[in-house]
């Protein structure tokens, strides 16, 4: 027993090495949103909004785009590496595993030697790995074209090496680097989209500066563009960011549903983080209460008929927490039933799971704008309206598809 101990230290190096690196990140800024929230619960104090001031250019960096793009890069981050691990997946389902393990000093290649130190670099050591990372185009081995046309040349030269692994492999839709470059498509639309949606669906709140419908942006231009003042609405995010993928699929030829189905568990962890930005806003906050955890907003940021009142329910947590633990089912399914699944099959999820979290979300949310059907005011919040038809639509496509699968679906 006591010459086990020297081994334990390299046990721990071990589970640590075999934890995703994401879940780090992640652990850090939930240890920091708790903290934040119960020093909040002690004092009443919220952080100031402007999170750095550039005097010289007289520029505020504010703590709500910071935390925004906290999530969107965390979400990014996430979807980053389940592609990669299904691309490792896919390799290994065409590649043999003897090949696999070679060690590439056994095939024979005859490289230059900057194209070998650029391997080693990368530590590219087995012909699995540089089939792989070949598969996601030179730049991931750190080559320029020539160098990579070269590699690919010696490649094919090789009598153990089919030409598909080469020329197309199977595994290049899943290069993690699309998650970064389709990011900006669905950054720049999901933008537009996010705010085109609160441009038509203008909350109570508004009125205070003359925007009491849609066609008041038009009469007051300057608030149809400044996106501090009003906002962005998630489903027009939503769909915007669904029209940036589509594009960029269709452009490089990738299984746009297939991504969409990971993209949809980066975005429920993007939502959680993004929330805490209207924390900080104090904004979108919930009835008055005097539960334990209810939150104090400041007299400037009450809405008028709630002036008296102190202390709200805080919607931006509850909404936080349930898009969290979405999040971790849907990367729960993944992981562990995903030969059962259909391509969409998670994006279906999410969207009913976070249709039916909105609902229930928007039972203690003021200022929602409501729906109006023929100029009458039907005093349902628009958004529960959104989410209800979203997850029943969801949940009979659901229906349909599992009870038309043929035995003969192939496993993802």
């Amino acid at each position: 027993m006591m010459g086990e101990r020297p081994l334990e230290p390299v046990r721990l190096r071990t589970r640590l090495r075999a934890v995703e690196p994401y879940w780090f990140p992640i652990a850090i800024f939930l240890l920091a949103a708790a903290a934040l929230f119960v020093w909040h619960l002690l004092t009443g104090q919220t952080p100031d909004p402007i999170a750095l001031h550039v005097s010289t250019i007289g520029f505020d960096v504010y703590w709500y785009g910071v935390i925004l793009m906290t999530g969107i890069l965390l979400g990014a981050y996430v979807v980053s590496r389940l592609a990669y691990h299904r691309a490792v997946r896919v390799c290994a389902a065409h590649v043999p595993l003897a090949l696999r393990r070679l060690p590439l000093p056994h095939l024979g290649l005859a490289l230059p030697e900057e194209v070998r130190a650029s391997l080693a670099r990368h530590h590219v050591e087995t012909v699995g790995e540089l089939l792989l990372r070949l598969g996601f185009g030179g730049e991931a081995l750190g080559l320029n074209r020539d160098g990579e046309a070269l590699l690919r040349e010696r490649l094919l030269a090789q009598p153990q090496i089919e030409a598909a692994w080469v020329e197309d492999p199977p595994w290049r839709v899943w290069n993690p680097g699309h998650v970064w470059n389709g990011l900006i498509w669905c950054l720049i639309l999901g933008v537009i989209g996010a705010r085109l949606y609160h441009v038509l669906t203008p909350s109570p709140s508004m009125a205070a500066v003359g925007i009491e419908g849609p066609l008041d942006y038009l009469r007051n231009p300057y608030y149809l563009l400044n996106i501090r003042r009003g906002g962005l609405g998630i489903f027009g995010g939503i769909a915007g960011g669904a029209l940036g993928l589509l594009i960029y699929a269709y452009r490089l030829r990738l299984p746009a549903l297939a991504w969409a189905d990971i993209a949809a568990i980066g975005l429920a962890l993007g939502q959680s983080v993004g929330r805490w930005a209207n924390f900080v806003n104090q904004e979108l906050y919930g009835a008055p209460t005097d539960l334990p955890w209810a939150i104090f907003i400041d007299p400037a940021h009450r809405l008028s008929p709630f002036v008296e009142f102190e202390r709200f329910h805080p919607a931006f947590l509850y909404e936080s927490v349930w898009n969290f633990l979405v999040f971790l089912l849907l990367l729960f399914l993944w992981r562990r039933y995903r030969a059962r699944l259909l391509t969409g099959d998670l994006v279906a999820l999410y969207l009913i799971l976070y249709g039916v979290g909105r609902v229930l979300m928007e039972t203690v949310r003021l200022d929602s704008a409501t729906l109006a059907l023929f100029g009458i005011d039907v005093g349902m919040a628009v958004a529960t309206a959104v989410s209800l038809v979203l997850a029943l639509v969801m949940v009979g496509w659901l229906l349909v598809r599992h009870w038309q699968r043929r035995p003969s679906e192939p496993a993802r």
